[in-house]
């Protein structure tokens, strides 16, 4: 495994993280206990120190999961989570940005999760009124302040949203969390040098294109009815993995597993400290830390 300092930071995590919206259940499948367990130390064993997760994938779902799963070993652990958002049911969440209902979001979190403090809480997807929220900011340093919280961090939508990233440094946030991935390289020209400017650590969430840049599905692909590429995610898929096909056939080096080069693709851009994957097994996740080692052009 390889490790890159994120951003003002300070902190050391490695380049491949495990990402966890799978956890709560809008992924096809649902997991237990013994699952998260068992993904989460074959990470640890491949030299994984960072995951990220979220009040709402479920209702604290994952990261009660984590909790247990690392219940005794949290200080191995950097542990990113965030706010903003309430689960109700699969794929319907209610947004919440209110200070006091952060407050108690992450409350829930610290409880969920069996510590007493996340090293990473990350502003989740608002829109940009509600990342303006009086007093939002300054309750946020406060439960830092209080040592309930290491960083402050923004999880910016969409992937080119300029305007929550050039604010970063003003409200207190350290790192920035962005869509980047082969298929989805806006944040190059619009993201990455606002970050660079104030020394921000870069999260590469969606690395794989929601599973489409593993190489796995070909177009007209089906998902299960509980999957949120089912749900949600129709749209441009065809197309999307008929230029995953392309890419397959004229980028990716023989012999090389699709999944491995479009994680390392990711690292290889020197904005980004880090990429988080999502995985379903301990093979998934023994296969994704393999692509720290793997080398590939600038081209």
């Amino acid at each position: 495994m390889k490790y890159r300092t994120l951003g003002r930071t300070g902190s050391q995590i490695s380049v491949i993280g495990v990402g966890t919206w799978q956890f709560g259940g809008e992924w096809g499948k649902d997991f237990s206990q013994a699952d998260v367990d068992a993904i989460l130390s074959a990470a640890s064993d491949s030299g994984i120190n960072f995951l990220d997760t979220a009040e709402c994938y479920g209702d604290h779902l994952s990261e009660r999961l984590i909790g247990a799963a690392l219940d005794g070993r949290r200080d191995r652990w950097f542990i990113a989570t965030k706010f903003g958002h309430h689960f109700h049911e699969p794929f319907r969440r209610e947004d919440r940005f209110g200070p006091a209902e952060v407050v108690r979001q992450l409350d829930d979190s610290l409880r969920a999760l069996r510590t007493d403090h996340v090293d990473l809480l990350q502003c989740h997807s608002a829109r940009d009124e509600q990342f303006r929220t009086g007093d939002l900011w300054e309750t946020l340093l406060r439960e830092k302040a209080r040592g309930k919280v290491r960083h402050l961090g923004i999880s910016i939508s969409p992937n080119t949203n300029r305007y929550q990233t050039d604010r970063a440094s003003f409200v207190g946030a350290e790192v920035i969390q962005v869509i980047y991935n082969r298929l989805q390289r806006e944040a190059e020209e619009t993201v990455f040098p606002s970050c660079r400017n104030q020394n921000l650590g870069v999260l590469a969430r969606v690395p794989l294109a929601s599973g489409y840049l593993s190489g796995k599905y070909k177009p007209g692909a089906v998902f299960p009815a509980n999957d949120v590429r089912e749900a949600l995610m129709k749209k441009d898929r065809d197309a999307r993995l008929a230029e995953v096909e392309r890419l397959a056939a004229t980028e990716v080096p023989a012999g090389v597993p699709m999944s491995r080069w479009a994680l390392a693709w990711c690292l290889r851009n020197p904005a980004v400290t880090a990429v988080i994957p999502g995985c379903k097994s301990p093979e998934q996740v023994r296969d994704n830390a393999a692509a720290a080692e793997l080398d590939i052009s600038q081209s």
